[in-house]
């Protein structure tokens, strides 16, 4: 099941200075800090000038979209689903 948070959260993300990626490593929400164990889907699009980029991400038990907004430096938990 799917569900729709639409949430600012924090999000502890990694620099891979080979692949020059930022990936997601643990994300905090409601309470609880969930650890990434596979970075499923990345894709970035812009809207106006601002640049985002698009993370599906799970822990092994939840599926997590997150999104980064460039400008602000501020993560947003859009959606969680179960696996």
């Amino acid at each position: 099941m799917s569900e729709i948070i639409n949430e600012t959260t924090s999000v502890i993300a990694v620099f891979n200075k080979d692949s020059r990626l930022v990936l997601p490593w643990k994300i905090k929400w409601s309470g609880r800090t969930y650890t990434i164990t596979t970075v499923d889907f990345h894709h970035a699009y812009r809207k106006h000038t601002t640049l985002f980029h698009i993370f599906s991400v799970s822990d092994g038990n939840l599926f997590f979209r997150l999104s980064l907004n460039t400008d602000s430096l501020g993560w947003m938990l859009e959606e969680v689903s179960d696996a």
